[in-house]
């Protein structure tokens, strides 16, 4: 069955250039206005992928977005017209998968769309790494501290799983960027973001991600 979309948009004639872009792609897409309606077909529709506007009626992305993650880990790609920093931390903060700036062309966020699915359903090897009290199991997907079950984005966990393979070895943002797919259009302030929420999510076990000035980042063993 064809991965299904959710476009939240409130801009008709861009939801539409993007229903017509994923369609050829062989997506299926449904599209909401506002907030309310996002939820509202989020819960019907349960689709594979969130592409989220920031600026809604009724009930904002930001918000959209917390509702959603409470109860689902299904991925999310914020859209916005607002460039800064802390609107890409603040977004990623509430486990959103990418972030893409307008103006973008279609092709870029299809791009996106491809990138995160394709992390978000990669089957990695399985086993289970340990590292301290931090525990990460590839079978299933599921990420432990001190033996308490943690909730990760696929993302985030892409990214601590090639941290902990090797405890101890500096991984660069680059590489890191590289583990979440072959995405082009990413910038690197997207690997720090997700590295701080990881180690907000992981609490205790937060300290044992360490940086590593002007190189990247580690697992500390």
């Amino acid at each position: 069955m064809n991965k299904v979309i959710l476009i939240v948009e409130d801009e008709a004639r861009l939801a539409e250039i993007l229903g017509e872009y994923l369609v050829r792609e062989g997506f299926r897409t449904e599209r909401a206005k506002d907030g309310k309606r996002a939820l509202e077909l989020w819960r019907a529709a349960r689709p594979d992928l969130i592409l989220l506007d920031l600026m809604l009626p009724l009930i904002d992305g930001l918000e959209v977005a917390r509702r959603v993650r409470a109860e689902s880990d299904v991925p999310i790609i914020m859209l916005t017209a607002r460039d800064e920093e802390v609107d890409k931390l603040v977004g990623l903060g509430l486990g959103a998968d990418d972030y893409v700036v307008k103006p973008y062309s279609p092709r870029e966020v299809v791009a996106r769309v491809k990138a995160v699915l394709r992390r978000t359903n990669a089957h990695a090897p399985s086993g289970l790494l340990s590292v301290g009290a931090l525990s990460v199991d590839l079978s299933t997907y599921l990420t432990r501290c001190h033996g308490e079950e943690i909730a990760l984005t696929p993302s985030e966990l892409q990214i601590l799983a090639h941290l902990a393979r090797e405890p101890g070895v500096v991984r660069g943002r680059a590489e890191l960027l590289a583990v979440l797919g072959d995405d082009r259009f990413a910038d690197l302030r997207t690997v720090d973001a997700h590295v701080k929420n990881l180690r907000r999510k992981l609490g205790p076990c937060g300290d044992q991600l360490e940086t590593v000035r002007g190189v990247g980042y580690r697992v500390r063993p």
